[in-house]
């Protein structure tokens, strides 16, 4: 076993009130990745700062080894004294670091090193202080949230980096994909104390719940056992008094423990308030376009929206979600095509950039939009104080402003204002940021019960697996030209269909050339002066355009069949089958068109 070169021991830490941390330990050992996993305000990201010798606690024993480096990645970055992105990055780099390091991280997260901080969107900023903190490669990397506001394929790139990575790793993050795949032990910071498991996040939950049943069980026989002890000292023979004694001081300990046993934070209840039932068919799209000067951001998309599906937008950022998505509710116009909303259409929005909240409002200001002390929940008349506490916030923060919440609690702030509102479509963009795990759970449950249209942009793939019914992506997620593309199920099946779609593809292409090469060669051996087409090529010219006709047939069987809202819901795998069938059909109807055209061409030349 390896000495530590990071060492928190015992560490206490109060604001007034309960301690935020009560003995909590974190050790770092070369080679650790650990991920630090605990509800929204349990002193996650406090611990990480004590860490990196950005915050002090009150007592306990901190060890650094002296020659170890150690980077530390804020939730909000400060750009304040850089001009350029480049020079912010290259801040973070020691006398002895590579400079070309910081190139190559720029380079691979997006970025060029010119852009102005100041003028940094949220996952431009994120990129930026990721190359930063990575750049020295140092000993020790502290990230909190790094994948907040990157997209899908960054965060890939980022799993890949950082699992090559010297460096020891101490992770926060809400994004299970992503610490499943980079974590190899895993530190639960609950109730101001820490327990270590040295195994990656995919064996947190089982170990947690198991953790917690046997503590549930261990109250039990305490409380069994004060039983016995409070019948023994009302009823049983009176022994030598020294002994009566020592039981009695055993028995105020046991009370003592007893009541000063503090259960889990409680878990978040809440069902989203559901309006009147919406018309059948929610939205329909037809050839929709949207472009900015020279750029297409959507070309032409139709899409039926149904009562009770939930389609998740996934992609890059800047290729056009969000674009998309206000296209399809009605907020931005297309500049061709037409969008129809339904009829009683009740829509609630959670926007990504928390833009609905003022920081000087309280917590019940905003939750009552001012109209008292209690708002309507699901037709039931309900005082804030307690729809609060079903969101795990205390009686007493009903006043506090909102600016005094950390970036998670702010989150849920906003959900449970959001499924106050009575709706029959929920529009959710990039609603997973900042959100514990257990609260993931909650917001999953309530997506997969809701019982009306769930429309929801998200980088989280785990949740995205666990809620939709469909999946929205760029045609090429590489280059997005504007093309978008539906496909069922949630991302790992859109995945394992692009995949297939690319497979026949590549097959399609290699029958095509044999093809055209087999056309070609005939017709090379075959005078232009006879005028003849071979057997083989007028063949084909007369049966091709019956095969197009029977191809597009069967396209439009299929297409039929899955344009039934219910199919997904009842037989998910018989619509992931028709959706391959008719991805192979345009591929080959593309192939045949080509082909019957070409042969067309050389008939009229041979023809003269």
């Amino acid at each position: 076993m390896a000495p530590p070169i990071l060492k928190l021991d015992d560490i206490f830490l109060t604001f007034g009130g309960t301690p935020l941390l009560a003995g909590a330990n974190l050790q770092v050992e070369p080679g650790d990745r650990i991920c630090l996993v605990g509800r929204n305000g349990s002193g996650k990201s406090t611990l990480m700062k004590i860490a990196a010798g950005l915050a002090e606690a009150q007592s306990g024993e901190i060890f650094r080894h002296p020659s170890a480096t150690v980077r530390y990645l804020p939730q909000a970055p400060d750009f304040d004294a850089y001009d350029t992105v480049q020079a912010y990055a290259e801040a973070g780099l020691g006398p002895s670091d590579d400079p070309y390091r910081v190139a190559y991280l720029l380079q691979h997260l997006g970025l060029t090193g010119e852009e102005d901080p100041a003028r940094l969107s949220g996952g431009e900023a994120r990129r930026a202080a990721l190359a930063r903190v990575m750049a020295p490669e140092p000993d020790i990397l502290l990230l909190d949230e790094p994948t907040n506001h990157l997209d899908l394929p960054t965060i890939e790139w980022l799993e890949d980096e950082l699992t090559r990575s010297r460096s020891a790793l101490v992770l926060i993050s809400h994004d299970r994909r992503f610490l499943e795949k980079v974590s190899t032990a895993t530190v639960w910071l609950d109730r101001g104390q820490s327990r270590r498991l040295d195994r990656g996040f995919g064996h947190f939950e089982a170990w947690r719940d198991e953790v917690l049943e046997a503590e549930e069980l261990e109250q039990h026989k305490l409380g069994k056992a004060i039983e016995r002890e409070e019948h023994w000292l009302r009823y049983g023979v009176t022994a030598r008094r020294k002994r009566n004694m020592r039981r009695l001081g055993e028995l105020q300990d046991m009370r003592s423990r007893h009541r000063g046993h503090k259960g889990p934070q409680g878990s978040v209840q809440a069902t989203a308030s559901d309006a009147k039932e919406s018309g059948k068919l929610v939205i329909e799209a037809e050839k929709i376009t949207k472009a900015y000067g020279e750029r297409t951001i959507v070309a032409p998309f139709s899409i039926r929206v149904h009562r009770g599906d939930r389609l998740g937008l996934v992609g890059p950022n800047g290729a056009g979600k969000t674009t998309l998505l206000k296209m399809l509710t009605g907020q931005i116009e297309p500049d061709t095509g037409t969008v129809k909303l339904g009829t009683n259409l009740e829509m609630a929005t959670l926007d990504q950039k928390r833009e609905d909240l003022n920081l000087e409002d309280t917590l019940a200001h905003y939750l009552t939009d001012g109209r008292g002390e209690s708002l309507i929940v699901n037709g039931e008349q309900r005082h804030v104080t307690g729809y609060m506490k079903d969101f795990l916030f205390q009686p007493e923060q009903a006043r506090t402003p909102i600016r005094e919440l950390s970036g998670g609690e702010r989150a849920r702030l906003m959900l449970a204002r959001i499924l106050a509102r009575a709706t029959n479509l929920l529009i959710l963009d990039e609603p997973t940021n900042d959100l514990d795990i257990e609260t993931l759970d909650l917001l999953q449950e309530v997506v997969a019960g809701f019982a009306g249209t769930v429309i929801l942009v998200s980088h989280d793939r785990d949740f995205l697996d666990r809620t939709v019914s469909s999946t929205i992506a760029p045609a090429n997620p590489e280059a997005p030209d504007g093309r978008w593309i539906e496909y069922a199920g949630g991302y790992t099946d859109m995945m394992a269909q692009r995949k297939g779609a690319i497979e026949e593809r590549r097959k399609s292409e290699k029958a095509e050339k044999a093809r055209v090469a087999d056309v070609a060669a005939p017709a090379a051996e075959t005078p232009k002066a006879k005028g003849k087409l071979s057997y083989k090529q007028k063949f084909a010219l007369e049966n091709l355009p019956k095969e197009i006709a029977k191809a597009e047939a069967e396209a439009a069987m299929r297409e039929e069949r899955m344009a039934d809202p219910n199919l997904f819901a009842k037989d998910p795998n018989t619509f992931a089958k028709l959706a391959q069938e008719l991805e192979k059909l345009r591929g080959d109807l593309a192939r045949m068109e080509e082909e019957w055209l070409e042969l067309e061409m050389l008939r009229e030349e041979l023809e003269g």
